[in-house]
């Protein structure tokens, strides 16, 4: 068991800035909580900076986990042994049944709606998902669980050009998701650039 802390002021004034901070119409001021000594809540600035990762990328268009989602499909195609016929199976893919996918970000269901929104598109980046949406009513269906999980998932050539770097996701589908209290659509995509440690404006 952690040890017990005692709740102070400095904890109770962090903790209300990174929530307004979140809730805001733009990233920028979560971002800014960076320049704040966050020290009162120890994890508090490696959460900042795995949800400014799952903003999209340049050039890719998608945030790390949706990017992580790519890689694994990828690797695992690479190995049809893995599963018989090729490609992964879905579930294999979410963090909670796979030690490879390090991204903890997002809980089951955002991770489902994460693959959702890549394999269910005008272009999909993904092809193989046989039932969905991810919803509670697919997940309390046996039939249509047994069907999502048996789905063999593979890249399309354009997930391949997006992992590679050579296309982006938003140019080819349409966009409108929230993150935190910011809209993200195709005309208002803010982005974040890992390499740069930068946010990008739409």
């Amino acid at each position: 068991m952690p040890p017990a802390v005692a709740v102070t002021d400095a904890h109770l004034e962090i903790a209300s800035l990174a929530w307004r901070a979140y809730r805001a119409p733009t990233p920028q001021p979560w971002l800014d909580l960076l320049a704040k000594d966050l020290s009162p809540l120890p994890q508090l600035r490696r959460a900042v900076l795995a949800l400014l990762e799952e903003l999209p990328w340049p050039m890719t268009g998608l945030g790390a986990t949706e990017r992580r989602l790519l890689e694994l499909i990828d690797e695992a195609s690479a190995s049809p042994y893995l599963v018989k016929g090729g490609g992964v199976h879905p579930f294999d893919l979410f963090s909670v049944h796979n030690t490879r996918n390090e991204r903890r970000v997002f809980d089951y269901w955002a991770t489902g709606e994460l693959l959702d929104g890549l394999a269910r598109c005008p272009a999909p980046a993904v092809s193989g998902l046989n039932e969905g949406p991810f919803t509670l009513e697919v997940q309390n269906d046996r039939n249509r669980r047994e069907r999502y999980a048996q789905s063999r998932l593979f890249l399309t050539p354009l997930g391949e050009a997006i992992l590679a770097g050579r296309e982006d996701f938003s140019r080819h589908n349409p966009i409108h998701r929230w993150w935190g209290g910011t809209e993200l659509t195709n005309d208002r995509l803010w982005r974040w650039d890992p390499a740069k440690g930068a946010l990008i404006a739409p």
